[in-house]
């Protein structure tokens, strides 16, 4: 459920109030008790990613993760190439 900020017209009084996205805006402000409240429009907030995707925090852990298997290995050199010794 959304907070909603509100402003009242008459006395100034501004207050935050959860409520439901379904419910109507109040109108009697509980201050001065007057009709004259307003639903202020506010920034909100950012998008929150839950969940397994493509993210970027996805791709820092699969890159962390990346980086200790490829230091866990050890090394290993490559095979020494045989050379053909000619025939006499």
């Amino acid at each position: 459920m959304p907070t909603y900020k509100y402003e009242c017209k008459n006395c100034g009084y501004i207050f935050k109030e959860l409520q439901s996205m379904n419910d109507k805006p109040l109108r009697k402000c509980p201050k001065c008790g007057k009709l004259k409240l307003q639903r202020l429009i506010g920034k909100g907030i950012g998008i929150i990613y839950k969940g397994s995707g493509f993210y970027t925090t996805d791709y820092n852990k699969k890159k962390s993760t990346d980086q200790k298997q490829s230091t866990s290995k050890p090394e290993t050199k490559p095979a020494k190439k045989e050379q053909k010794k000619p025939k006499s």
